[in-house]
């Protein structure tokens, strides 16, 4: 990739230029990168439910247009800028949204992942090194010219581009041999499920969890729980069509709560004799939260916060029902370090400890991605794969 080496790079990207318009696909200008920044070929994107609420525009204090999303994916580094060593031309990496700098006091610190300069912040959309951007446009929305605009950058990563530019703290060196496709799900949805039932709650062997939202982060939380040796895992949707896929991921049992004349956590706590060891709230929705923390067992239940909350409302807790042992918790990245973790992570995935797979329910073709977003709006798809680049090395 020498002859693009500290040169613009002109290429494809799905531009979102407003909340709820079709991403356009459209040339765009990349920059080289700047010190200690990285630009990588993408390969592979997949589409989260945290793109899809950030193109939709739910919370207006991240509105930032025209913007380029994305933050799941795989890539090949392009070229790096003045100080990165971690990373070289021709490495595979995964990006990630939480990264790690390895020396500011959290980093040095094992309780934590978020890195005081590095972690995710969904309103930051420019570097971190001069307060710019390293995308700009060639032409207006519709094709036709106009002077040359900015693009903002989105959740540290900015994926649905043929070249992006991240920060070093936020690209993962993978092992060269990885499966590619499967990889790129470790930039968020597994990581953050998974790494929920083992570095936050720390689930044990023959416990008992409940799982509220079977998408794909709720999913990477039963197989995380399954792969901990859970011996029962309960899995809470109201959309049924997700209990079969529910199974692979090691669910024994379901809830649908449109089929009950009571609150979830009581049909719970009749089922484990007094409520779990564990529950994760996967959907945002702080009346579940209520839900989930009331189904785990007093004395010693915890609850972990997985979704993403874009409502101002606040815990519907009462200060007293702490008092009776249960915990509640939030999780970020599923408390995984990107760079000091990850990769043993992927070493595990490849070796089958975790089942990649079965969340890759749709591979389309990049100019496909506004369908793929129309896929998950349906809850037809729990990752859609999206394949830019047009050669690989693999």
């Amino acid at each position: 990739m020498a002859e693009t080496q500290g040169k613009v790079i002109t290429c494809r990207a799905a531009v979102a230029w407003g909340p709820k318009e079709p991403l356009v696909i459209q040339e765009i200008c990349v920059d080289p990168p700047q010190e200690m920044e990285v630009r990588v070929k993408i390969l592979y994107t997949s589409i989260c439910h945290t793109d899809l609420g950030t193109w939709t525009g739910v919370n207006e204090a991240e509105r930032a247009f025209p913007r380029i999303l994305g933050h799941e994916a795989v890539g090949v580094v392009e070229s790096v800028g003045e100080g990165v060593k971690d990373v070289k031309e021709g490495d595979y990496v995964i990006p990630t949204f939480n990264g790690e700098c390895g020396e500011c006091r959290v980093c040095k610190k094992e309780v934590s992942n978020l890195c005081e300069r590095y972690k995710v912040d969904p309103m930051k959309r420019l570097m971190v090194s001069d307060g710019g951007t390293r995308f700009s446009t060639t032409t207006n929305k519709d094709g036709g010219s106009s002077q040359s605009q900015r693009i903002y950058h989105f959740l540290n990563t900015s994926t649905f581009t043929e070249y992006t530019v991240l920060d070093s703290a936020c690209v993962v060196k993978i092992d060269p041999n990885a499966p590619l496709k499967q990889m790129s799900l470790l930039s968020c949805g597994v990581s953050t499920g998974v790494g929920a039932a083992w570095n936050t709650a720390k689930v044990k062997e023959g416990t008992t969890t409940a799982v509220f939202g079977l998408g794909s982060v709720g999913l990477a939380v039963a197989e995380g729980a399954r792969a901990r040796g859970a011996s029962r895992i309960i899995g809470v949707d109201a959309n049924a069509s997700k209990f079969e896929k529910g199974k692979l991921m090691g669910v024994t049992d379901f809830i649908n709560p449109k089929d009950l004349t009571k609150p979830v956590h009581e049909r719970i706590r009749e089922l484990t004799r007094g409520g779990v060891d564990y529950s994760f709230e996967c959907t945002g929705n702080v009346d579940v939260l209520r839900e989930a923390f009331l189904s785990t067992h007093a004395g010693w239940g915890s609850t972990v916060l997985v979704g993403i909350y874009a409502t101002p409302r606040t815990l519907p807790l009462h200060p007293m029902e702490l008092f009776d042992g249960r915990k509640i918790t939030g999780s970020v990245f599923g408390g995984f370090k990107p760079k000091s973790q990850l990769p043993s992570f992927a070493q595990q995935c490849m070796k089958g400890v975790v089942k990649l797979e079965p969340f890759i329910t749709n591979e389309l073709p990049f100019e496909k991605i506004n369908d793929a977003f129309q896929l998950l709006r349906d809850g037809k798809s729990l990752r859609c794969l999206l394949q830019i680049a047009k050669f690989l090395k693999k």
